[in-house]
């Protein structure tokens, strides 16, 4: 009998825990519920693509604008999803599991990128604008976030790109600097939950759009984002330790001749960076 009930206690443990650990879960991903409401409404596709070789990518365009006026019109709606996200502690962060940590840093450099754009909108045609040859306005502190007033730098390069913490190279398809050369701010906020999914198709959008990675006979002209971040890319990640190897797992989005993905496994493959667009990404 001590058995029989020992077994059913733990067994009612084993069902409590696995309903309380997708509830946490759920609880994580809720916080985002307003950002994707507002991403929704003021974030558009642009660039349909024809995707190669028949395949079928989940996604309507492989970039996006942004409507700042209907951010604007919404303002404070987006103060008080960032003021949701400077309510969660660093204990409470900690807890979390490292896709909805990261989810949580990304979404939070997106809002308050858009955030320090309104501050000026529609007086700036960049994000460049907001700063002047002394200040970035990546260096600006006026994020608060885990119990510190931050920059965007801090946020992209101190959090998300922390040494030896997330360790996703993905993430510079995900993080949008509000400019054109940018990849697509998605329409949508990212969830611990489906992270791995939203930044493989993040990534998917960039690389497919021919106006920012392309290939010309025997040269693979990329973005300017894959030289200023090479060692990201160069991380020990899916089998691939090179920027060359990343690439060359994109063959089909990047509509690559077998010869060239040839070039780029064997690390002899010539490439050369495009100049970025700092315009800013609004509605047309």
């Amino acid at each position: 009998m001590k058995l029989i009930n020992a077994f059913n206690k733990m067994l009612q443990m084993f069902v409590l825990t696995a309903v309380l650990i997708p509830s946490l879960t759920h609880a994580e991903d809720e916080l985002h519920a307003p950002f994707t409401s507002l991403l929704e409404k003021y974030v558009s596709p642009i660039n349909p693509l024809d995707a190669p070789n028949g395949k079928t990518f989940d996604f309507k365009g492989t970039s996006t604008e942004v409507d700042y006026a209907g951010f604007k019109s919404s303002q404070e709606a987006l103060k008080v999803y960032l003021k949701s996200l400077a309510g969660v502690s660093q204990q409470t962060f900690d807890q979390w599991d490292k896709a909805s940590q990261l989810a949580f840093l990304i979404n939070a450099y997106n809002a308050y990128t858009i955030d320090l754009i309104l501050t000026r909108y529609p007086e700036i045609s960049s994000i460049r604008d907001i700063g002047s040859f002394f200040s970035s306005p990546w260096k600006k502190e006026f994020a608060m976030l885990l119990g510190e007033k931050r920059s965007l730098d801090n946020i992209e390069h101190g959090l998300i790109r922390e040494e030896g913490v997330y360790s996703e190279p993905r993430i510079h398809f995900a993080v949008n600097c509000a400019s054109i050369g940018c990849p697509a701010l998605r329409e949508e906020a990212y969830l611990g939950s489906q992270l791995d999914e939203q930044l493989e198709q993040q990534t998917l959008r960039f690389l497919s759009d021919k106006s920012r990675n392309y290939a010309k006979e025997n040269t693979l002209y990329v973005s300017k984002i894959f030289d200023w971040y090479t060692e990201d890319f160069a991380m020990q990640w899916r089998g691939s330790s090179s920027l060359s190897g990343f690439l060359a797992q994109y063959e089909d989005a990047l509509s690559l001749s077998e010869s060239h993905v040839k070039l780029l496994k064997e690390e002899s493959s010539n490439i050369k960076f495009l100049d970025y667009d700092w315009a800013l990404n609004d509605k047309q």
